[in-house]
C-alpha cells in the first residue's frame, strides 16, 4: 500500500471521527430530532411532523444520565416539551406545559384553571362529548388506570416541586398528566423548536409546515 493511499485513509478516518464526535456533542447537548407519532397534539402538531428539540434551553446534562451540569432556564407554562414517559422511560412523549411547580391546577367541564384563573387556550381542540360532574363523580388523582372522568374534571391539584403538569392540545384524545401524573424535571429532554420536515405520505409533503417554529 502506497504512502499516499495510507495518508488518504488516515484523513478519511480523522474526518469520520470528528464528524461522529460532533454528532454526539450536538445530539447530547444541543438538538435532537423527534417525530410526531400520534394526533395528541393536534392541531398544533400533525402526525408526520419531524421536529428539532432544543436540548440546551433547559440546561446541559451529563450524557446518558439525568444529571444537570449547567442549568440554563426552567420550563414555563405554554412550552411544548419532549420528555421521558413516566410509565416507560424508553419512550419519549411530547406535551404542553400547563402547570409549573407551585401552581394549583383544576379542570372543570373541560375548562382548565390555573391558580384560580381560567386558562386561555386558543391552541386546543375538542373532539368528544363533554363529561360533566353531574354524570360522574370527581375521581381521585392520580388514577391507577385510564379514567374518562379525569379527562374533563380534575383537581384541584398543587404541582409539586421539580415537577410539571402537562396536557395534549388535542385535549379529548391525549394521554397525559390527567391520567398518569406529573413530569419530573429531570426527565425533560428539551423544548420543541422547529419543524424541519412534514409529510402525510411519500406523495403528500406539507411544504407549508417546513421551517415553522413550534409554539
Amino acid at each position: 500500500m502506497s504512502s499516499n493511499w495510507t495518508t488518504t485513509l488516515k484523513e478519511y478516518a480523522q474526518a469520520l471521527a470528528i464528524a461522529l464526535i460532533l454528532a454526539f456533542v450536538i445530539r447530547s447537548f444541543v438538538v435532537q430530532a423527534f417525530k410526531i407519532p400520534s394526533g395528541s397534539m393536534l392541531p398544533t402538531l400533525q402526525i408526520g411532523d419531524h421536529l428539532l428539540v432544543n436540548k440546551f434551553i433547559y440546561g446541559i446534562k451529563l450524557p446518558f444520565t439525568e444529571i444537570t451540569l449547567v442549568p440554563v432556564s426552567e420550563p414555563k407554562s405554554g412550552d411544548i416539551i419532549v420528555f421521558k414517559f413516566p410509565e416507560d422511560e424508553s419512550k419519549d412523549f411530547i406535551k404542553r406545559v400547563i402547570g409549573v411547580p407551585g401552581d394549583i391546577i383544576r379542570i372543570e367541564d373541560k375548562q382548565v384553571y390555573r391558580n384560580g384563573q381560567a386558562l386561555p387556550e386558543p391552541y386546543i381542540q375538542h373532539s368528544a362529548p363533554q363529561i360533566t360532574t353531574q354524570e360522574f363523580p370527581m375521581p381521585r388523582w392520580p388514577p391507577h388506570e385510564f379514567d374518562p372522568r379525569a379527562r374533563d374534571n380534575l383537581g384541584p391539584l398543587k404541582v409539586p416541586e421539580d415537577a410539571y403538569f402537562v396536557l395534549g392540545d388535542n385535549r379529548d384524545e391525549s394521554y397525559d398528566s390527567r391520567f398518569w401524573g406529573y413530569v419530573s424535571e429531570e426527565t425533560i429532554l428539551g423544548r420543541a423548536w422547529i419543524i424541519y420536515w412534514s409529510w402525510a405520505g411519500i406523495t403528500d409533503i406539507r411544504w407549508g409546515r417546513i421551517g415553522q417554529t413550534v409554539e
